[in-house]
């Protein structure tokens, strides 16, 4: 690999950026899959745990920045290793909800286990300034891109609007 050093700064920043999500994730991806997990089941599966409100595949995309194709195909695959089921629209519940079967249960808790790992590791050599700095930076750009896509972003409904996102490890 290499430390590209471009003569317009835009362009090192945007290859910084890219490489470092992309070493991030193939991280996750080669740790999640000693536990039989990629990234984006994992995922599911945490939020299909933790999440306090009714789960639908809409919400999960919201979730997790994918496309409702996207998470329909994920689920399906899930739903035919036995990790989810969707439980389809009824009378009172005019969506499909998304439970965690026992077997995702099972599997969920490995998985959340090297987030945490991956995660903390990430952050380990950084103080709390430093990692607040870089949120702000990247929430910066966040922002922008999502007002490239003409995006709104908003807290998920299920949790109360003025408190930090509780995380069960």
């Amino acid at each position: 690999m290499y430390d590209l050093q471009f003569s317009e700064a835009a362009v090192t920043t945007w290859t910084v950026l890219r490489q470092t999500w992309t070493a991030v994730n193939k991280v996750a991806e080669l740790k999640l899959a000693k536990v039989g997990l990629t990234p984006e089941k994992a995922a599911v599966l945490w939020f299909c745990r933790d999440y306090p409100g009714t789960l639908t595949p809409a919400e999960i995309a919201r979730l997790t920045f994918r496309e409702n194709q996207t998470i329909a195909g994920l689920l399906n695959r899930m739903e035919k290793e036995g990790l989810v089921r969707r439980v389809p629209k009824r009378k009172g519940h005019p969506f499909t909800e998304v439970k965690l079967t026992a077997k995702g249960e099972e599997a969920c808790s490995p998985g959340v286990e090297v987030y945490k790992k991956l995660i903390t590791g990430l952050v380990s050599d950084m103080s709390e300034e430093e990692q607040q700095h870089l949120q702000k930076v990247l929430a910066g750009l966040r922002d922008k891109m999502m007002q490239e896509m003409h995006m709104e972003l908003r807290k998920p409904v299920a949790y109360p609007p003025d408190e930090p996102i509780p995380v069960i490890w």
